[in-house]
């Protein structure tokens, strides 16, 4: 089946992951592809761009190519949002792979069949391919929403991205408003999250776009559809990843068929599912944490 939504590309320097990645892309034959590469921070790195650049070059199906290439390196943050920011320009929905998301051919099915069915649902800004569930389905759906726009591989609209924006003053009115106490279980999510956007939007500690569009999504009530089985697979984890360094339970989690898609008949928050998330993906992070600072605070102790 020809992908008739277009497909955004997002590379660096990974050549051989970008190979694994585009060869997916190409199985799927979308009509239209967006490549967005960020540019090298040495000499060895501007060969290793170049290398993955090639990757893209070998379009052996009928496709519109539009491509968007940084000459200097502006950072993980910066490249994925004005790369996306300009693939929006281009176009009204996209699919979007970075080049350690290895996608399952029915990822693509997935994507096209939800961005169809809630293209005018506001409620709705995310269409995500993973699912971090070990095994739950919450059926009879084949998808549930969550207030986690995880992004190994996902869709959106213009419609839904142009609210994107790095606001470090809305950040501080959301949460001494409370409404960060509203979307949060208990008070260690809650502190989890607020440690996390005070470092991102106060203290520049944390180059992430996608902290600040998960952001953007909460401020604006915004929804994401996960699958029941999880569709991508992050291939990237290693010592020459950004943000997925050293080993991960999520690395490498099959990528699964999806089968028939059933549609949800609510447009809710599954928040039983979501604490799951956050029980297995963030709060070993948060104790991680206590357990660091804690022992700093003996150590300084016993140096007294």
């Amino acid at each position: 089946m020809v992908c008739s939504t277009p497909v955004v590309f997002l590379i660096f320097r990974r050549p051989a992951l970008t190979a694994r990645v585009f060869e997916a892309i190409r199985q799927a034959q979308p009509t239209q592809l967006l490549v967005v590469a960020d540019g090298p921070r040495n000499e060895a790195e501007a060969v290793l761009c170049q290398q993955a650049r090639a990757v893209t070059e070998n379009i052996d199906w009928n496709c519109d190519v539009f491509r968007n290439y940084s000459d200097v390196n502006m950072g993980c943050r910066d490249r994925v949002s004005s790369g996306l920011t300009w693939a929006f320009e281009q176009v009204e929905e996209a699919i979007i792979l970075e080049d350690d998301c290895l996608p399952h051919p029915s990822f693509f099915r997935y994507c096209e069949t939800l961005l169809e069915y809630y293209r005018n649902d506001g409620r709705v800004m995310v269409v995500s391919g993973n699912n971090f569930q070990d095994g739950r389905q919450y059926k009879p759906y084949s998808y549930y929403f969550s207030k986690y726009n995880h992004c190994w591989g996902w869709a959106t609209w213009r419609r839904a991205w142009q609210h994107w924006e790095f606001n470090p003053q809305k950040w501080v009115e959301f949460r001494d408003s409370g409404f960060i106490q509203s979307l949060c279980r208990d008070s260690q999510e809650e502190k989890y999250w607020t440690d996390i956007f005070d470092k991102l939007f106060l203290e520049g500690n944390i180059n992430s776009w996608g902290y600040v569009w998960m952001f953007v999504c909460w401020s604006h009530g915004g929804l994401t559809a996960l699958p029941h089985v999880n569709l991508v697979s992050n291939i990237g984890f290693g010592s020459d990843s950004t943000h997925t360094g050293g080993e991960s339970k999520l690395a490498n989690i099959p990528a699964k068929e999806i089968g028939t898609i059933r549609h949800s008949t609510f447009v809710l928050q599954h928040i039983e599912a979501d604490y799951y998330t956050f029980k297995k993906i963030f709060k070993q992070k948060f104790f991680k944490k206590l357990y660091y600072t804690a022992y700093k605070l003996k150590l300084k102790v016993y140096s007294l």
